[in-house]
């Protein structure tokens, strides 16, 4: 397994060579969004209205952020089931979706989207959602306000640890 740093912005140039069980420190925007701001993403998409950012080449983190603390950037951030927005992503990821974080195994939909699309699954550890927030240097809440936690957050990643859990060549580190 190899080990790579990444700007979010430079995932496309990687995806192509990232193996499924290889370990990556992520750096950039990502952005936060679970099954409700998915749902609004969708309605939003068909009414062809404007997104709240922009898919293409975008990294979604699947993650509900406690309140923040005093003093601290986010509260605690860590993963959300991914199958849950199995039923959203094989069309986010045809829209240019490069990458998404998560936990938790995906279906034959969604892999066979991010193996068309040229993209990559990554997976974070549950139950570090703490430690995950340290390697957060910005949060912006952008849409969805209303959703609290579930809003969409804009975040600025530094050297969060993350795993090729499936990549654009059919590895899948579940099977």
């Amino acid at each position: 397994m190899a080990e790579y740093n990444i700007n979010i912005n430079q995932i496309k140039q990687y995806s192509s060579i990232l193996k499924a069980g290889d370990r990556v420190l992520l750096s950039g925007t990502v952005y936060t969004s679970r099954d409700a701001a998915h749902k609004r993403i969708f309605e939003l998409l068909d009414r062809g209205e404007e997104l709240p950012y922009e898919i293409e080449g975008a990294c979604i983190y699947f993650a509900g952020p406690t309140p923040t603390p005093e003093g601290m950037v986010i509260g605690s951030c860590g993963p959300t089931t991914s199958g849950r927005m199995d039923v959203y992503s094989p069309r986010l990821l045809d829209l240019g979706l490069a990458a998404m974080i998560g936990k938790g195994e995906r279906n034959e939909a969604v892999c066979d989207a991010v193996e068309r699309n040229n993209s990559v699954y990554f997976c974070a550890i549950g139950g570090a959602g703490a430690l995950y927030a340290r390697q957060i240097v910005k949060c912006e809440e952008i849409a969805f306000k209303d959703l609290g936690c579930e809003s969409v957050k804009r975040l600025e990643l530094e050297d969060f640890p993350v795993v090729v859990a499936i990549d654009s060549n059919g590895g899948n580190l579940f099977k």
